[in-house]
């Protein structure tokens, strides 16, 4: 028991021990660490990114898996779609990086649809991988899931091995800033069952909020132009996606982009690229909006990203690849 020098009685449902051990296992790898890649990656432009760098991160982060994850917007007809041309996409950007051999056998598809029930997992080639993948690891030596997507196959695995949070490291891309007026999250909003088993899990979490943070890690065409094009098969490929998908979501003459999901390889990277602090897990509600239990254990909740720092360290790894 925490030394009480106040004489106040703690009440019984307040687990003290649990919550400051949730504090110790938050911690950044301290040398090279192994990774999973669960993304979406045909949502739209930024998943490419995220995969691109964490592979020329490979001095620091051992890509061991990548996991096709569920979506549903104007880019699929459905989850399930939205998974399988992510499923597609993922070996293009590995085609075009010269990367299939090395990576393309620890390629999954994931979920076909997301959860319906907060008890019920949808089972898929990922989520059984994932398992399997994590029982090699430990509370001390965790394997380090990077969620860039709805997290519905990370919270299945959970689901089917609630040990699963004794042996892997989530970092994950969902729900927006604290400060925001809503929750309308892409990541969460899909699949908000699968959110609320993730939060409430007990696994080691770092949560990147969209809205309000990590949107402001934005590029444009001209910085596009004069950092990648020409530089390689994959450079040319996303400038010039980056640009399609600009017209099409915002249709402004003077674009930025947000390419979000960086920032989840980036915070295991180095510390100096974002700010982060210790917050209780939150809960994401079905109307959209967060509710909070100040009982509830602790994760870091990133709320500024240093944009410059990061946006250099990727596109001088992009250029390289």
């Amino acid at each position: 028991m925490v030394p009480n020098p106040f004489n106040f009685t703690y009440g019984d449902d307040i687990d003290l021990p649990g919550m400051a051990e949730s504090i110790q296992r938050l911690k950044r790898p301290e040398g090279p660490a192994d990774v999973v890649l669960d993304t979406d990656t045909y949502n739209e432009v930024d998943d490419q990114y995220a995969l691109a760098y964490l592979i020329g991160s490979a001095d620091q982060l051992n890509l061991k898996a990548i996991y096709a994850a569920p979506f549903d917007n104007h880019h699929s007809k459905g989850p399930g779609d939205g998974m399988a041309r992510s499923y597609d996409e993922i070996f293009h950007v590995l085609e075009l990086l010269g990367r299939r051999e090395e990576y393309g056998s620890c390629v999954c598809r994931g979920a076909d649809r997301f959860l319906e029930k907060e008890d019920e997992p949808v089972r898929s080639e990922a989520a059984e991988h994932l398992i399997g993948l994590a029982r090699g690891y430990t509370r001390e030596n965790p394997l380090y899931i990077v969620g860039i997507a709805a997290c519905t196959n990370i919270a299945s695995a959970l689901l089917l091995d609630p040990s699963l949070k004794e042996r892997v490291f989530v970092v994950w891309l969902g729900g927006l800033g604290f400060d925001w007026h809503d929750n309308h999250s892409f990541n969460a909003k899909q699949d908000v069952a699968a959110a609320r088993v993730l939060l409430g899990s007990g696994v080691p979490l770092v949560l990147l909020p969209g809205r309000g943070v990590v949107d402001h890690f934005t590029t444009t065409g001209p910085e596009l132009e004069h950092w990648l094009k020409g530089k390689n098969k994959f450079c040319d490929y996303i400038v010039e996606r980056t640009r399609h998908e600009a017209e099409i979501v915002s249709g402004e003459r003077c674009w930025s982009r947000p390419i979000s999901d960086v920032t989840a390889v980036g915070w295991l990277l180095n510390p100096e690229f974002m700010l982060d602090r210790l917050e209780p897990s939150p809960i994401m509600e079905y109307d959209h909006y967060y509710a909070e239990d100040k009982r509830r254990h602790f994760i870091r909740y990133v709320y500024s990203i240093n944009r410059d720092r990061l946006m250099y360290d990727l596109f001088t790894k992009l250029a390289k690849l």
